[in-house]
């Protein structure tokens, strides 16, 4: 038998002597989770006396994180845009960067159900439902469609609309990006795979080794998903929709040339928490007369 602070103490100390660098921070989390206690539980509560199982399943989540496997796949969710998401092997572990896409495009989802009394978004490489369902969320009026080409992934995302309440207004297609899509959408978002498939093995052991290959590996250049989006991208976006994307620090360039060529314009660009270029909306060109 120990305490809650004990335990945490001594899974700090073993994490920073791994090199992890925020090893204070994932202990409290990594308890807290396995515990199913809050943050101000774990900092509140440090005389609470664990042991037998319990002490067991902390025993276990360390020893994951000592082998680089992320927290929050260690505990089977992660909050993301004030929702808890359900993640599975292979599912993309969704991030805070992800966020600015989800709000930089909502103003438009809500113009649009402003003016048109509904919306409908398309959300491609959908993962754990992450973008689309936030924007669900956010807009009552909205429904959404998130495509894949994993089925684990789309079966993660439809139980996460199901746990948010959201499954009435949420539906999930197979798909290589656009090819099985179908009808007019007034928005269409992405998260695609944008890494150079010749960076990835250097790539951190959290990312290379827990983050499905597929969810990452943009091809040679890191391009090919983008390209595939905009190639399809104007057959099914309704007329006044908006295209948001999420991509690379370095490929605002490439990524708005890629989009230009097919008739797109770069409707707004935003920048991350670290000020480098993460996410582009684009709109499709008016016709010159």
């Amino acid at each position: 038998m120990t305490t809650l602070s004990a335990m945490v103490a001594d899974a700090r100390s073993r994490l920073a002597a791994a090199g992890l660098p925020d090893a204070t921070i994932e202990a409290r989390i990594l308890i807290g989770g396995v515990l199913g206690l809050t943050a101000t539980d774990v900092f509140v509560r440090g005389d609470r006396e664990i042991g037998g199982p319990e002490l067991e399943k902390i025993a276990e989540a360390i020893g994951r994180r000592l082998k680089r496997e992320p927290v929050h796949r260690i505990l089977g969710e992660r909050e993301f845009h004030g929702m808890v998401l359900k993640l599975s092997p292979e599912t993309l572990e969704p991030r805070p960067d992800t966020e600015i896409l989800v709000d930089a495009i909502l103003p438009y989802v809500r113009q649009i159900v402003a003016s048109r009394g509904e919306a409908r978004i398309l959300d491609l490489g959908t993962g754990t439902g992450a973008i689309v369902l936030a924007l669900l969320k956010e807009c009552p009026q909205a429904t959404g469609v998130g495509t894949d080409l994993s089925e684990a992934a789309l079966q993660t995302a439809r139980e996460n609309a199901a746990r948010l309440g959201l499954a009435g207004r949420f539906e999930t297609i197979r798909s290589n990006w656009l090819e099985e899509v179908t009808g007019r959408f007034d928005i269409v978002v992405s998260n695609p795979p944008y890494i150079r498939t010749g960076v990835i093995a250097a790539l951190e052991p959290e990312v290379r080794e827990f983050d499905p290959l597929r969810a990452l590996d943009g091809g040679p250049d890191g391009l090919d998903c983008y390209r595939a989006i905009a190639a399809g991208a104007g057959e099914v976006l309704a007329p006044g929709g908006m295209v948001g994307v999420e991509i690379g620090y370095d490929q605002r360039d490439s990524v708005t040339t890629i989009f230009q060529r097919v008739g797109f314009v770069l409707h707004q660009a935003l920048r991350d928490f670290g000020d480098k270029d993460r996410v582009l909306l684009f709109a499709k060109a008016e016709p010159s007369h």
